[in-house]
């Protein structure tokens, strides 16, 4: 018995070393886009969207152009499209981006968090601001969202002209993803939040959310914003990704539509977007390589591209 405790001392002491001296090697590897940069908000006219549970959206919108809605992941703000939303105003788009309710400095209402009011959600944003022929592109929990508002709200489909869907899924996230498995029973417990304070498990967790290359300075800026959310009152939208499934109605779906995903994306496998891109009618995969769940900030000129492709496909 004596024996196995100071073995079993033993291991735990040398995964402690093997964990430090990951996260040294990742704290040295060079950083595609600075610091500076990536924490700097999208510029914009800032517009307070109030919803009738008293949810209130905060939103931006710059450039003329096209209309194209950008829609962020689970636990992180609009800030997540900063590369990608300049890069759009740039080339002629208008651009509206949003903090999810209950995220960033949206609040939560009534109607409190899960996919039926946060898709609605979706459909108040395209409404407000008349968006006609837009492309909604949806990250993570952006586009598990914007495939329910897509399915259950016709106004959204009638709005759009194109959907970008990618590092994301249509429900049953646990299905051949093994690291959500692990990750989601210990955010929902606070546990991973608490081990992402600390320096070993914050670069870890965060570099698990990168590709094959994670960057010191995206690892940075994801775990100030997500270290910053009240994860508590999300955990009905986090159950809500493995118990619903709308894998077996993608084929209502007639909005031309690109699917991405990195080929290196841990929390998002490939397989999820392989189910998509073959249960949505005429639907087009692209697979980025190397890169993670972090499309925005690891590829956003290739997320950017698929956007103008739908628009000029018009």
């Amino acid at each position: 018995m004596k024996m196995r405790l100071v073995w079993g001392a033993a291991a735990a002491a040398a995964a402690a070393i093997a964990a430090r001296a990951a996260a040294d090697r990742i704290e040295r590897r060079p950083d595609p886009v600075s610091y500076e940069r990536l924490r700097r908000e999208p510029e914009g006219e800032e517009v307070l969207l109030s919803r009738p549970d008293g949810t209130v959206l905060r939103t931006l919108v710059a450039g003329d152009g096209p209309p194209v809605v950008l829609a962020h992941g689970y636990g992180v703000s609009l800030l997540e499209w900063n590369l990608v939303q300049a890069t759009l105003v740039a080339s002629g788009h208008r651009v509206i981006v949003f903090d999810q309710r209950g995220h960033g400095r949206s609040t939560c209402g009534a109607d409190g968090i899960g996919s039926g009011p946060m898709a609605q959600d979706y459909l108040a944003v395209l409404e407000h601001f008349n968006v006609r022929d837009g492309v909604l592109v949806g990250h993570s929990m952006g586009g598990f969202l914007a495939l329910r508002a897509v399915l259950d709200h016709p106004g959204v489909a009638r709005r759009l002209h194109g959907l970008v869907l990618f590092a994301t899924w249509a429900g049953r996230i646990y299905d051949g993803a093994p690291h959500n498995r692990l990750q989601i029973p210990l955010l929902e417990t606070g546990i991973l939040q608490r081990l992402a304070r600390t320096r070993t498990g914050g670069i870890l967790f965060g570099a698990a959310q990168c590709g094959t290359h994670p960057s010191p300075a995206m690892i940075a800026v994801f775990l100030e914003v997500f270290l910053h959310q009240d994860h508590r009152s999300l955990v009905p939208v986090v159950r809500a990704f493995a118990r619903e499934d709308r894998y077996p109605r993608l084929t209502e779906i007639t909005v031309p539509t690109v699917v991405m995903v990195g080929s290196a994306d841990r929390s998002t496998p490939a397989s999820h977007a392989r189910r998509l891109a073959t249960g949505i009618p005429g639907a087009r995969l692209v697979t980025v390589p190397g890169a993670g769940h972090m499309l925005n900030w690891e590829a956003p000129h290739a997320l950017v591209q698929a956007v103008v492709s739908l628009h000029k496909a018009s």
